[in-house]
Parts: C-alpha cells; sequence; structure tokens
C-alpha cells in the first residue's frame, strides 16, 4: 500500500535511536502517522518542524499497518514564528488542535485548505487572531458541533442577538434571554461576521468557542482535555489587548 501527497505536519517524537513518528494532515487522506527513517538526522530534523508544508509518500505492506515516510520540504514556516511569542503560539493551538480532534485517515478537504490558508497569515499579527477565530469556528462544524448564530431558539428572530445556548450553540436574542441571560455566552458581532473586528471582541468570541471545544468537542472524543496550546496561545493573545 502506498500513497503520495502534500501535508502539514503536525506533531514529531522520537522513536528508537535514529528515527521519528510524524502525525501530519493531508487533504485526501486527513491525519495520518508513519514512521520516517533517519528522522532525527541533521539532514532530516530541520525539515520535521511542526506546520511545515511537505511533499510526503507513505508506505506499508498492509493498510493498517503504521507505515514509513519519506519526505521533501516545501515551505518551512518556521522563520514565520522565529521571536514572535503569538505566532509560535497560535502556530502550537492549530496543530495541537487538529493532533487532539481529527480522527485517523479520514479526510477533511476543506478543513485542511482552511488550515493551509490561516497557517500562511502566521506573523501578521493584526490579521491573525481574527482569522485563528474563523478557523476555530470552522473546525467545529466540521467536527458536527457548529454554531447556529442565524436565528434566536426562543424567538425564532433574526434581531438583537446577543447571546450563545451553551447548551445548543444557537443564537439568542436579548429579549429571547429573559432571567437566564447571565447563563448564557457571549455573541459579539465579529462571531457572526457582522461590523468591524476589534480585538476585544475576538477575544471575546474565543472564550465562546472555547465552550464547545471544552464542554461539547472534547466529552465527546472520550474526555480527553483540550491542548493547553489553546490556552496558551488565547493568553498570549488577550496580552496583547
Amino acid at each position: 500500500m502506498e500513497w503520495r501527497g502534500t501535508a502539514i505536519l503536525l506533531s514529531v517524537r522520537r522513536h528508537g535511536e535514529s528515527s521519528a513518528i510524524i502525525d501530519v494532515f493531508s487533504e485526501e487522506r486527513g491525519r495520518h502517522a508513519g514512521v520516517v527513517r533517519g528522522g532525527t538526522s541533521r539532514k532530516i530534523a530541520p525539515i520535521l518542524q511542526p506546520g511545515a508544508q511537505l511533499d510526503v509518500a507513505w508506505r506499508a505492506r498492509l493498510e493498517d499497518h503504521i507505515g514509513a515516510f519519506t519526505v521533501e520540504p516545501m515551505r518551512s514556516r518556521a522563520a514565520l514564528v522565529m521571536g514572535d511569542r503569538l505566532a509560535l503560539a497560535g502556530l502550537n493551538a492549530v496543530t495541537g488542535l487538529l493532533s487532539f480532534c481529527l480522527p485517523e485517515r479520514e479526510a477533511h478537504g476543506p478543513l485542511y485548505r482552511r488550515t493551509e490558508q490561516l497557517l500562511d497569515l502566521l506573523g501578521q499579527n493584526e490579521v491573525w487572531p481574527l482569522a485563528y477565530l474563523r478557523w476555530e469556528v470552522a473546525l467545529l462544524e466540521e467536527m458536527g458541533f457548529g454554531l447556529d448564530l442565524s436565528t434566536c431558539a426562543v424567538t425564532g428572530g433574526t434581531e438583537d442577538l446577543i447571546y450563545v445556548s451553551p447548551k445548543s450553540g444557537r443564537a439568542v436574542s436579548r429579549a429571547g434571554a429573559g432571567v437566564w441571560a447571565d447563563r448564557l455566552l457571549p455573541l459579539p458581532d465579529v462571531l457572526r461576521g457582522r461590523g468591524d473586528a476589534p480585538d476585544v471582541e475576538v477575544a471575546q468570541a474565543l472564550e465562546t468557542t472555547g465552550y464547545f471545544l471544552a464542554n461539547h468537542l472534547a466529552p465527546d472524543l472520550g474526555n480527553r482535555p483540550v491542548p493547553d496550546a489553546r490556552a496558551r496561545f488565547v493568553d498570549a493573545f488577550t496580552r496583547t489587548l
């Protein structure tokens, strides 16, 4: 069995004396692991940096074997995050969340393309947090926990939508919230793609998406905790406000 394609490197761990096991995300093959022989060598190790775009070829005797990768660099993103705390934290959040939630060997083409576009914006800190927020919303949708922010879950109206139901992920209007307002999550305009996108609203929106990652997606994945890398990125971002 074998295949070849373009992939984003998610993680690397040492395997034996000189090899490495890598996890990659490809458009057609999804999240896929394999051994890179000599992956800790001076020649190959610098290529195997999380976030790197690679040309990979995977081969195994049987399809259910872990198999082996050969890799060629296409685009390194290490220079985009070097010395940039926010960019590095963002890169780690993206690769950490993908490793956390993607099932093995299941294609997620639209999410792959969004991820590639997002990573290409690394280092552009004036636009990256908003792009990351939109990516996180898309990630929730791809995993089956999309937010429905078009109409009020209580009244059916479309005006004055300022809350999100923590149970259903649906929008709730000011009038519809009533006495339950203090139990609802914030719905800033930026989360609905309306108006300007001030960083303070992006931070508020990340509180809401973070709730669904931790309380809906994580339990569905066996109650594993959301990767700390996500919280570190949010912390690094809020420190810039």
